[in-house]
């Protein structure tokens, strides 16, 4: 399962794995096999033999949640340092234009806090935290919309491939011609 903290279960639901409403210690102690908790719980037999095997080592206890298995790479404090460094914008970091990609927050991430992400953990890391990704809400300067109005009307019906003619066809898998 995916949560959207990132991983691991809420406190509430460590409350409740952990506390009577989760069964699969009594079902143990009862002595069901790990076929029948498998089906029973949705799970696959391998979660039911490291669920025993917990049970049989440290009781109900090893079955608690320990939480989710990792922190994440950049702290609270550290993405608000990011943010701080984002709004300082992109030329103020040496790129020629204003623009953020994410292959330009890999590299300002390893030169700031010298940790790697890939580009498609950069991309959750800022959903996670609210940001989403920005469209220009102008076109370019260079932009003319006459010259795009005549290349639309004389080059491109020059460019594109004859459109073929209707004909009636044979509803025959086998070529006419073949018979």
């Amino acid at each position: 399962m995916r949560y959207p903290q990132g991983g691991g279960l809420t406190p509430e639901r460590q409350v409740f794995v952990s506390g009577s409403g989760w069964r699969p210690p009594g079902i143990f102690a009862a002595g069901a096999c790990n076929a029948e908790v498998a089906k029973d719980w949705r799970v696959s037999v391998g979660s039911v033999y490291r669920w025993r095997r917990a049970w049989q080592d440290a009781g109900a206890e090893g079955l608690r949640s320990a939480g989710p298995v990792s922190t994440p790479k950049l702290s609270e404090t550290l993405f608000a340092a990011l943010e701080a460094e984002l709004a300082k914008g992109a030329v103020a970091h040496g790129w020629p234009d204003q623009t953020w990609t994410l292959a330009r927050l890999k590299t300002l991430i390893g030169r700031r806090f010298h940790k790697s992400f890939t580009l498609s953990g950069i991309s959750l890391m800022l959903r996670r935290h609210g940001w989403s990704h920005q469209v220009p809400s102008r076109c370019a300067a260079e932009r003319d919309e006459a010259v795009i109005a005549g290349w639309v009307k004389e080059t491109w019906p020059r460019a594109q491939a004859p459109r073929r003619r209707w004909t009636p066809t044979s509803s025959s898998q086998t070529r006419p011609a073949s018979r």
